[in-house]
C-alpha cells in the first residue's frame, strides 16, 4: 500500500528534483530549531489551558517553504530551499515543537501542584532534553523494521509528505496554503493583542469572557460555573483540528459536569461555595481521571497483537544485515544508550530522590513502552502517551507506595520517551517517502531537541513561576490535574476521598470501559458514541474552553458538508494560523507581564 503512496507522492505533478546533497544543511538545522522552538511555546500555551498538543511538521513545513520563497524573491538568498532540505528543518522544528511531551506540560506542573515546589531552569532543561534524546535513541532499531519492512502507515508522517510534495510541484498548492496560514495567523495575532494587552495607549480591549445574561443555575451566574463565551480564536481552531466527535463529547461532558453536577454538588454544600474552575475541578478530576485512565488502558489492550508484533519485529531488527548508507547505524543505539540512560537515572536520583533501582527499571521499561508507542503510533496515528504513562504510575504505585513523586517522575520517563520516539519515527517515514537521509533526520531531531529546550524550559518558569497559578482559570493545566489525581489516589488511597468523590471515580471508570467496548463491539455506530478521552478531559477542562472547541468544530463540519475539497485545503492551515499567531502573542504578553511585576 505505501508503495503506491510513494509513487503517488513522486509522480503526481512535476517536483522539481532535490540536490540530494542539500539536507540538514546550517540554514535548515536554524530554521527548524527557531520555527520548533517557536512553534513549543504555542504548544505550551495551548496544552496548558486544553490539555491537547498540536501537529508542529506541516505547519513548520509550509513556514519553512514561506520564509525561504520570500527571501528568494526579494534577492537575500540566492539559493532555493529545497524540499530535502525543508524535510530536514521540519524534522528539527518537530522535535523543538514536541519538547512540551517531556513533563512541561503534565507531569512538572502535577508535581509542582502537589509538592509546592518550583523545579530549577538548569534542572528542568537537563531533564526534559536527557528523556527527548534517549527517546530517539529508542527509536533507532524500529526504523528498519516498522518504515522499510512493514510498512506501517504512520498517517501524520505520510500527510507531511503530502504536503511538502504539495509545496513544490508546480501545481500551486503552496503559495495558497501559506498565504491560509499567514493570515490566520494574523488575525489571531490581533485578537490576542486586543484582548491581553492592557495599556493606556489601546484604544479598547475585548473582554477575557462573554458572560451569558439572565440565567443562573442554584442562583449563582452561569459564569461562576465557567459557562461563558471567550474572545479567543486558540481553542476554535483547537476544535476545527480535533474533529467533531472529540468536541460534541467534550460539550456533553462539559454540559454534565458544569451545568448538572456542579449546581447539584454545590448545593449539598460539597463544592466550596466560592465555585470557580479550581474549586469544580478538585471533585470533577476524578470523574474525568478514571474515564481517561480505564478507557486508554482498555484501547490499549485491544491492541495486545500490535504490542506483541512490536517486540518481535524489534528482535528482528537487532538481528537485521548490513544497512544502506542512508539509515541510521545500529551502533549508534548501543553507543547513545550507553551514554543517555546513566545520565537519565542519575537525574532522577539527584532531582527527585527515585532510587537507583527504580530509574534504572524505568528505563528498561521505556524500551518496551516506546516499541509499543511508535506501532499504535504508525498504525493509528495516536500516540498513547496517558495510556502508557499512567501503566507506569500503577507499576510504581504497588513498587514505592505512598511517593507521589517516583509515581509520576518515572512515568514521565517512560512516556516522554515513548513520545519522543514516535516523532522521530514519525518523521522518518515522512523522509523515507521523500528518499531522504534518515541519519541527517536524526541529527536534525537531535538539534531540535536542544532548540525546543532553549525556548519551553524559560518560557514555562516566566509562565509558571509559582504552583499557585496552576489549576486556574489562566492555566487550568487538565492534563496535570489527571496525573496529579492518578498519583494522589495511588499515593493516598481511596479511603481519602469524599464519599462522592468515590462514586465519580468509580462511575467514571465504569463509563470509560462501556465506550470502549461500544465502540469495539458496535464499529458503525461509532459515530454516535461519545469518545472517552474526550468526554473526560471535558471533567478537567474550563466550559468556556470546551464551548471554543465546539464552535470550531461545528465551522469545520459545516464547511466540510458544503464543499469537502476547501475543506481539506482551508481548515488545518488557517486554524493552525489561529492558534500560533494568538498563542505566540499571548505567551510574549504573558512573560511581559511577569518580567514587569519582577522588575
Amino acid at each position: 500500500m505505501n508503495r503506491t503512496i510513494q509513487e503517488h507522492i513522486t509522480q503526481e505533478c512535476h517536483i522539481h528534483p532535490p540536490d540530494p546533497a542539500r539536507q540538514l544543511t546550517v540554514r535548515a538545522a536554524v530554521t527548524g530549531m527557531l520555527l520548533g522552538g517557536m512553534m513549543s511555546l504555542s504548544n505550551l500555551y495551548v496544552s496548558l489551558k486544553t490539555g491537547w498538543s498540536l501537529g508542529v511538521s506541516i505547519t513548520a513545513a509550509i513556514l519553512s517553504f514561506a520564509i525561504f520563497t520570500t527571501l528568494m524573491k526579494l534577492k537575500l538568498v540566492k539559493k532555493s530551499f529545497g524540499l530535502l532540505e525543508n524535510n530536514a528543518a521540519k524534522s528539527a522544528a518537530s522535535a523543538a515543537g514536541y519538547m512540551t511531551g517531556g513533563g512541561t506540560v503534565a507531569a512538572i506542573p502535577a508535581l509542582m501542584m502537589i509538592t509546592g515546589q518550583t523545579m530549577g531552569g538548569w534542572q528542568m532543561f537537563a531533564w526534559i532534553t536527557t528523556i527527548a534524546m534517549l527517546g530517539l535513541v529508542m527509536a533507532i532499531p524500529m526504523k528498519q523494521q516498522m518504515i522499510n519492512i512493514e510498512q506501517l502507515r504512520f498517517p501524520t508522517g505520510i500527510a507531511t509528505a503530502e504536503t511538502l510534495k504539495a509545496l513544490y510541484d508546480e501545481c500551486g498548492e503552496g503559495a495558497g496554503k501559506a498565504r491560509l496560514l499567514g493570515v490566520g495567523g494574523i488575525v489571531g495575532a490581533l485578537v490576542g493583542l486586543f484582548r491581553d494587552l492592557k495599556a493606556k495607549w489601546m484604544p479598547f480591549n475585548l473582554p477575557e469572557k462573554i458572560h451569558i445574561p439572565f440565567i443562573t443555575l442554584k442562583g449563582r451566574p452561569l459564569v461562576d460555573y465557567t459557562i461563558s463565551f471567550e474572545a479567543s480564536l486558540i481553542m476554535v481552531g483547537a476544535g476545527a483540528i480535533m474533529g467533531w466527535r472529540a468536541a460534541w463529547s467534550m460539550l456533553l461532558g462539559a454540559f454534565v459536569n458544569y451545568a448538572v453536577l456542579a449546581p447539584w454538588l454545590y448545593e449539598q454544600g460539597v463544592l466550596n461555595p466560592a465555585l470557580g474552575y479550581r474549586n469544580i475541578v478538585a471533585w470533577s478530576v476524578w470523574f474525568g481521571s478514571a474515564m481517561i485512565l480505564t478507557s486508554g488502558l482498555l484501547s490499549f489492550a485491544f491492541q495486545w497483537k500490535s504490542v506483541a508484533k512490536a517486540v518481535k519485529s524489534v528482535g528482528a531488527a537487532f538481528g537485521a544485515g548490513g544497512q544502506p548508507t542512508k539509515e541510521v547505524p545500529m551502533s549508534w543505539f548501543f553507543i547513545g544508550l550507553a551514554i543517555v540512560s546513566p545520565v537519565v537515572i542519575f537525574l532522577e536520583w539527584f532531582l527527585f530522590g527515585i532510587k537507583i533501582w527504580m530509574g534504572v527499571l524505568s528505563v528498561f521499561m521505556s524500551f518496551f513502552i516506546a516499541i509499543v508507542a511508535c506501532r499504535v503510533t504508525g498504525e493509528t496515528d495516536t500516540t498513547p502517551t496517558g495510556a502508557l504513562g499512567k501503566m507506569t504510575q500503577i507499576t510504581y504505585g504497588v513498587l514505592d507506595p505512598g511517593n507521589a513523586t517516583t509515581n509520576l517522575m518515572t512515568a514521565n520517563v517512560t512516556g516522554g520517551i515513548g513520545l519522543h520516539s514516535a516523532d522521530l519515527l514519525t518523521d522518518l517515514k515522512s523522509g523515507y517517502l521523500l528518499n531522504a537521509d534518515a541519519k541527517q533526520q536524526f541529527w536534525a531531531q537531535f538539534l531540535g531537541v536542544l532548540g525546543g529546550s532553549l525556548f519551553v524550559v524559560p518560557a514555562y518558569r516566566l509562565l509558571i513561576p509559582t504552583a499557585d497559578v496552576l489549576g486556574t482559570d489562566q492555566w487550568p493545566a487538565p492534563g496535570a490535574q489527571t496525573w496529579k489525581g492518578v498519583a494522589e489516589l495511588l499515593s493516598k488511597g481511596f479511603h481519602t476521598m469524599h464519599p462522592t468523590a468515590q462514586w465519580a471515580l468509580f462511575i467514571g471508570g465504569a463509563l470509560g470501559i462501556v465506550f470502549v467496548l461500544l465502540e469495539k463491539f458496535l464499529p458503525k455506530c461509532r459515530k454516535y458514541i461519545p469518545s472517552a478521552a474526550g468526554l473526560g478531559l471535558a471533567f478537567t477542562t474550563p466550559a468556556n474552553n470546551t464551548i471554543s472547541m465546539f464552535i470550531g468544530a461545528l465551522l469545520a463540519l459545516y464547511l466540510e458538508r458544503r464543499s469537502a475539497a476547501l475543506a481539506e485545503e482551508t481548515v488545518v492551515p488557517v486554524s493552525s494560523g489561529f492558534i500560533a499567531g494568538e498563542s505566540m502573542v499571548g505567551v510574549l504578553i504573558a512573560a511581559l507581564i511577569v518580567l514587569a511585576g519582577l522588575g
